[in-house]
């Protein structure tokens, strides 16, 4: 199979029949989303894999009773860093230093370079900015669970905050930002599966730019005036 062949034959799954992933590729899903990019390479987000019903039924609640949540096998919940710091970056980089065979001080000049970036920006940015690197991971398992043929559902509608206290993320630097279902399609219960799978035309979503179609007005040649 194709990465476009699995795309399209997932979709945003309605209805789960409470079915269990086996365990090889459940595992396979959660590696892909590790081996994701993100900015720098700080990965700054981790996921959460909850099975146990009761703590399902308890997520179930702050989500708007999507059922989803409680006929899924496993839900990922993706969390982020609630902003950057020194500690935090150092940490990441010793680490890769230390795999890579490195001297620690290797990083030290990058690792100023982000830190000046980043903190006159505030920690409301940084934790939107480290929010949307675990999105890359978020679409990476997305992928991989459709090449598995095991269905996901991205689930943005909850309570983050009421998630967060559930889960014990308060004060703990991390900030819950989006959950991910993992199962298979109960489909007599899913209005959405029989449908077909529908996207932006290919003309409206992909334009082609040089360097030309940018340039300011000023910048641009005048018409040549037509001879009569």
């Amino acid at each position: 199979m194709s990465l476009i062949e699995d795309l399209t034959w997932r979709y945003a799954t309605k209805k789960m029949n409470g079915q269990r992933i086996p365990a090889d590729k459940l595992a396979y899903i959660l590696e892909a989303a590790r081996l994701a990019p993100s900015s720098s390479g700080l990965q700054p987000y981790k996921i959460l894999v909850i099975s146990d019903p009761a703590l399902l039924a308890k997520v179930k609640e702050v989500a708007f009773q999507q059922s989803q949540i409680t006929d899924c096998s496993h839900l990922l919940v993706f969390a982020a860093w609630d902003g950057y710091s020194e500690a935090r970056i150092t940490r990441v980089f010793n680490y890769l230093t230390d795999e890579r065979g490195l001297p620690r001080e290797t990083m030290d000049d990058y690792k100023q370079t982000i830190l000046a970036m980043y903190e006159p920006l505030g920690t409301e940015w940084q934790a939107h900015h480290a929010a949307k690197q675990s999105y890359i991971a978020f679409a990476l398992a997305i992928a991989a669970a459709a090449e598995q043929r095991v269905d996901a559902t991205p689930i943005e509608g909850f309570d983050n905050a009421r998630l967060d206290a559930l889960l014990h993320l308060t004060g703990s630097g991390y900030r819950s930002t989006v959950l991910l279902p993992l199962g298979y399609r109960a489909e007599e219960g899913d209005w959405l599966v029989k449908l077909k799978k529908v996207r932006t035309p290919q003309a409206d979503f992909i334009t082609e730019l040089t360097l030309a179609d940018v340039a300011a007005p000023e910048d641009k040649p005048l018409p040549v005036a037509s001879q009569h």
